[in-house]
């Protein structure tokens, strides 16, 4: 048995489908298999030497695979490729593999490319009765124009088969969707770029989910902390969902299920969406090992990489004594770990291109206590007292009002600009004005946080060009390590996790504990 794996660690595609690739190695040494690894990262574990029976330390390219297959599928000995466990870069190739003659086991070729092939995936939706934003695909940069006329701003536009979310933009404008279609991407009608509407101030969710063909077993239910428009790769995220009504949950069921069954999936399968309100949008469907089949498995205490090797070999979920959703009953709470402080002057705003160099995770039977945890592990510990600065965007403001109650509540001091302020103050809540950047009034907040008299920012950015001193503002609070929250969501979670570590002392726990 053949396992492909990711290739060089970059932004975008890393550890995370490596554990998938071993845990798939793993898995098929029970059943009997030989297994070889073609994988050229040295810092990954699927490269030691004690891992598969044999490794190829070859770049995932479709020539370097062929003469792989060629050269061990003697007296036809392959059962079978593996392109689910790697991310995308192997799931490129699976098309050109079985063009070539290989065996491709799980997940045919043909449905993964309905999957990633936009025309097609928007029939099956319909045919599903499930909803998708408005989008469009476009060859040229009229076809895009085109589309965005009939949708309207801010859109999302990406290019097909993107890894990471690289090249992947939110534009608000005619004349910034005309610059990216001439300097960001070049399209064909083989690769076109996606255009969708974007959904402003929604909820994004992932649902990882596993299936043998015929019976399909939802995985977690992940609901982001981070709105809709930043990649999932850089969303911290919570299992089980914390706001998700009952009724919705289970329409996100039913979803992927609908789904998994339509494409015939045999293996992992990863479905990202969007809730506003009482509607539920389908963003992108992988019939792939996610980036989250790690925490997922940790999370349930169930090794989901292991279960779907064996499904690609002929074993049926009910064989492997996997039918049912596992609901915890403690919260994990996944969160991005960024490697801004290394890059001075860099914005920190997330958007839709991934910028995270790995993960961490925070497990507690209270979800604040995880989320606290969490932070704790990506090194931004979360301070229990001091001044708190707030300045947000003026779409935010009406709902900046409770959160700021909230840390005045736990006594913190609040500090705000100007227009933050006035609403802070309009309901009654104390705060301190600080003076704007521009103005060269002092101190203003960097002093502050240059005299280490700040122990927590929230600063939420005013739209596609950030202002000047916004920018300054955050930049200055990665330089001084100060905890930085940059979507209200974000805020109110650091809220929830303070809130949780002034009652309580921090418990460890073994990982095994959670799931006796």
């Amino acid at each position: 048995m053949i396992i492909l794996g990711g290739g060089p660690n970059r932004i975008g595609q890393g550890i995370e489908f490596d554990y998938c690739c071993v845990h798939a190695s793993f898995a098929l040494r029970e059943l009997g298999y030989e297994t070889i690894m073609v994988n050229s990262n040295p810092e990954t574990v699927s490269t030691d030497y004690d891992t598969s029976d044999k490794l190829y330390f070859e770049p995932l390219t479709l020539e370097d695979v062929l003469n792989i297959y060629e050269r061990e599928n003697v007296n036809d000995q392959v059962l079978g490729v593996i392109v689910q466990f790697g991310g995308q870069t192997p799931l490129n190739l699976a098309k050109g593999l079985e063009e070539n003659g290989v065996r491709i086991i799980g997940t045919s070729p043909k449905n993964i490319e309905l999957a990633e092939d936009r025309k097609m995936f928007a029939k099956l939706l319909d045919d599903l009765g499930l909803h998708q934003a408005e989008s469009g695909t476009a060859t040229s940069l009229e076809e895009a124009l085109a589309i965005t006329a009939r949708i309207g701003y801010p859109s999302l536009v990406r290019p097909s088969f993107v890894l990471g979310g690289r090249a992947m933009q939110i534009v608000y404008s005619d004349a910034e969707l005309t610059h990216y279609m001439k300097n960001a991407v070049e399209a064909t009608p083989d690769r076109p770029v996606l255009v969708d509407r974007f959904l402003e101030d929604a909820t994004e969710v992932d649902v990882d989910c596993i299936s043998d063909g015929e019976t399909t077993v939802i995985g977690a239910i992940m609901e982001h902390i981070e709105e809709a428009g930043i990649h999932s790769g850089d969303s911290a995220c919570v299992i089980p969902p914390f706001s998700l009504s009952a009724a919705m949950q289970d329409r996100i069921r039913d979803a992927a299920k609908k789904l998994a069954k339509a494409l015939n999936v045999r293996g992992l399968m990863n479905m990202q969406l969007a809730v506003k309100g009482d509607d539920l949008y389908v963003i992108e469907v992988n019939p792939r090992a996610s980036r989250t089949a790690p925490f997922v498995s940790k999370a349930i205490g169930v090794p989901l990489p292991k279960l779907a090797a064996k499904i690609m070999v002929g074993k049926t979920l009910k064989e492997l004594g996997f039918t049912e959703e596992v609901i915890p009953k403690h919260h994990s709470v996944k969160e991005a770990v960024f490697p801004f402080s290394k890059f001075t002057g860099v914005d920190i705003i997330l958007g839709p291109e991934m910028k995270s160099t790995g993960e961490v995770m925070g497990i507690d039977y209270d979800l604040g206590m995880a989320f606290a945890k969490s932070q704790m592990a990506a090194g931004g510990t979360l301070p229990t007292k001091g001044n708190v600065f707030i300045s947000v965007k003026e779409t935010d403001r009406p709902n900046v009002v409770r959160i700021a109650k909230g840390y005045a509540d736990l006594g913190f001091t609040l500090y705000a600009t100007s227009g933050t302020g006035s609403v802070i103050t309009d309901a009654g809540i104390p705060v301190n004005i600080l003076p704007k950047l521009a103005s060269g009034q002092r101190p203003n907040v960097i002093d502050l946080m240059k005299n280490k008299d700040m122990a927590l920012v929230i600063n939420t950015p005013s739209g596609k060009n950030p202002r000047e001193d916004e920018v300054k503002i955050r930049t200055a609070a990665m330089q001084n390590r100060i905890p930085i929250m940059t979507t209200l969501r974000g805020a109110d979670a650091a809220l929830r996790a303070i809130k949780s570590l002034q009652g309580s002392e921090v418990q460890v726990r073994a990982l095994q504990e959670y799931h006796k």
